[in-house]
């Protein structure tokens, strides 16, 4: 599930407590331009009523979000997110349509995986 551009804080926070994710992307015209985390959410809800109700999705998102095509590296993802110092960035196929999200504790269940192996 993604938001708008016009996407209220309301809307976004009920994507984020139905789908229980930490990271929504913003989409137009069929294509990401932005992420909302639930951290940006939090610091927007502590508005007036009056302030909440004015602010969009477009004014909380971090605009242009890395985006890899799915078929990239795990290591390749991990370094940019580390050198970036970032949660998160977006996966797409090669026609460019938005797959899913991968986020820090994806990166850490891999790593998880990779320590019980070789134990």
């Amino acid at each position: 599930m993604t938001g708008r551009e016009d996407s209220t804080i309301d809307e976004l926070l009920d994507i984020i407590n139905k789908l229980k994710v930490r990271h929504v992307p913003i989409m137009a015209n069929g294509k990401a331009i932005g992420i909302v985390s639930d951290r940006d959410l939090r610091v927007a809800s502590a508005l007036s009523a009056r302030e909440k109700f004015l602010v969009k999705a477009s004014d909380l998102m971090t605009p242009d979000p890395i985006t890899f095509q799915e078929n990239t590296s795990i290591e390749d993802v991990i370094l940019k997110m580390s050198e970036k110092k970032i949660g998160s960035v977006l996966i797409s196929d090669k026609e460019g349509e938005l797959r899913g999200i991968f986020t820090v504790t994806d990166a850490l269940d891999i790593l998880l995986e990779i320590l019980r192996g070789k134990q």
